[in-house]
């Protein structure tokens, strides 16, 4: 049941102003496998750790020689049918989400 306070807010000329138009692309993300969800975040979050070890320096260190990736939850037991062991790989090579080439996917 609507009270007759919230139908004047509603009729309000303000009411409009307090409503954030949003673009069905801030909704929405395009990204690599089947599963678009399960690769644009894991592949930023790659991208962002690689870019983090860079500024530090880290690779120039004798003793550094791997890196490893534990994925949880969702991500983790979806397998690699959704993209995401590849989607990672990408991001730990400094791909981005919107610059991948999606066609050489297939040769990872």
């Amino acid at each position: 049941k609507i009270n007759n306070q919230k139908l004047d807010t509603l009729r309000s000329p303000h009411f409009h102003k307090r409503i954030m138009p949003t673009s069905i692309l801030q909704i929405f993300k395009i990204g690599i496998g089947p599963s678009s969800s399960h690769t644009v975040g894991p592949m930023k979050a790659a991208t962002q750790f690689l870019e983090n070890v860079k500024s530090k320096g880290i690779f120039e260190d004798p003793n550094f020689y791997s890196v490893r990736s534990d994925l949880y939850g969702s991500l983790a037991l979806t397998g690699p049918g959704h993209g995401t062991d590849k989607a990672v790989l990408l991001g730990l090579m400094g791909e981005t989400p919107e610059t991948v080439d999606i066609k050489g996917m297939d040769k990872m």
